[in-house]
């Protein structure tokens, strides 16, 4: 900025060359001149201070270079200035953001989701109601429906051989398996047809890495499993039963034992997956992200088993079979592996 002074002096020098009159006008113009000009060094002084942070242009004379002609490095620096006098950050809240992000981000890689979420036609209204009437359709059939056909045709299960215990294990679970199919299409009878990518069900693509990697998930399920037994242990009081298929398996009724093989390797894996990750996975990602409604559905997959003893491996299974399924949106893809782990329950039962 030019020194007021300066200029103020070199008005007076060029007066002495002018004549008497003219010298009287160029005094008068150079006290209102310097007059001036401390005016506007005063404001520009005034307006520097103020506006620092803004980089704004000051200028006292219109052929003064402007403040933006400053250079770059200038900029940096007072740029770094203004990030340190901001106000300081929380640190506590800084470091959960990081938290929540950190756990967001290897549950994408986990999971490694890829595209879109899928297109759902129908509220949450219909999404309970399908659960509700399935669980109920589930219960009603196994524990009333077939057990009063079987009494009214002259016999219990109880009175029944191996194999015909077997052979009634195999009926209950069909019948419950077509029962919850029927409520599952009845209710989404009105959204037909259904979008392209809702119950895929493909034998071709490259899901056999996937489920190779969802097996080696199986050691640790079955670790988990001893881990939630530790923390729900049997109640003294009650008595430990053995099941049908255990007593089948101590027996080595060959018949017997395929009759349950059918019922946990495909009637099982078949109906469970049709509803939890063909159904319900899918439906709760227009509500949420789709690594939570892997979560969810996991959750609800084990309660819907009513068995706090399995409660936690159940849910791991769960998310690792819609993990499965949702990298490769093929319902054949969780069965198989769905399948696969109950195989590995039954053949370490045979033990």
């Amino acid at each position: 900025m030019s020194n007021p002074t300066c200029c103020h002096c070199l008005v007076q020098h060029l007066s002495l060359l002018l004549p008497p009159v003219s010298r009287f006008r160029a005094l008068k113009q150079s006290r209102i001149y310097s007059r001036s000009l401390c005016n506007r060094s005063f404001r520009c002084v005034e307006f520097d201070s103020t506006c620092l942070k803004q980089k704004r242009e000051v200028c006292c004379f219109r052929h003064e270079e402007s403040f933006s002609g400053l250079p770059e490095a200038e900029l940096v620096q007072d740029k770094q200035l203004e990030k340190l006098g901001g106000p300081e950050l929380d640190q506590s809240s800084v470091a959960k953001k990081d938290l929540v992000t950190s756990f967001k981000e290897a549950a994408d890689v986990v999971f490694r989701i890829p595209g879109k979420r899928w297109t759902v036609p129908w509220t949450a209204e219909t999404i309970l109601q399908v659960m509700l009437l399935w669980i109920a359709s589930f219960w009603f059939v196994g524990s009333w429906i077939v057990p009063f056909l079987a009494h009214a045709a002259g016999f219990s299960k109880e009175s029944l051989t191996y194999r015909g215990q077997a052979l009634y294990s195999l009926l209950t679970d069909v019948a419950e398996g077509l029962a919850g199919i029927a409520i599952l299409h009845r209710c989404l009878s009105r959204f037909q047809p259904l979008p392209s990518d809702w119950f895929r069900f493909n034998l071709g693509g490259n899901w056999q890495f996937d489920v190779g990697l969802g097996c080696l998930m199986f050691p640790l399920v079955n670790r988990l499993s001893q881990v939630n037994l530790n923390l729900v242990p049997h109640l003294p009081s009650s008595p430990i039963t053995v099941s049908s298929v255990e007593q089948s398996i101590v027996a080595r009724d060959p018949v017997a034992m395929v009759l349950y093989a059918i019922v946990v390797a495909i009637c099982a894996p078949m109906w469970e997956e049709i509803v939890f990750r063909g159904f319900l996975l899918p439906s709760l990602t227009k509500y949420m992200p789709v690594w939570c409604s892997i979560l969810v559905s996991s959750v609800v997959f084990a309660i819907a088993h009513f068995n706090a003893q399995r409660m936690l491996p159940l849910i791991l299974l769960g998310m690792v079979m819609g993990a499965v399924f949702t990298r490769s949106r093929n319902l054949f893809a969780s069965m198989l592996l769905h399948s696969l782990w109950n195989c590995f329950v039954f053949i370490d039962l045979m033990k």
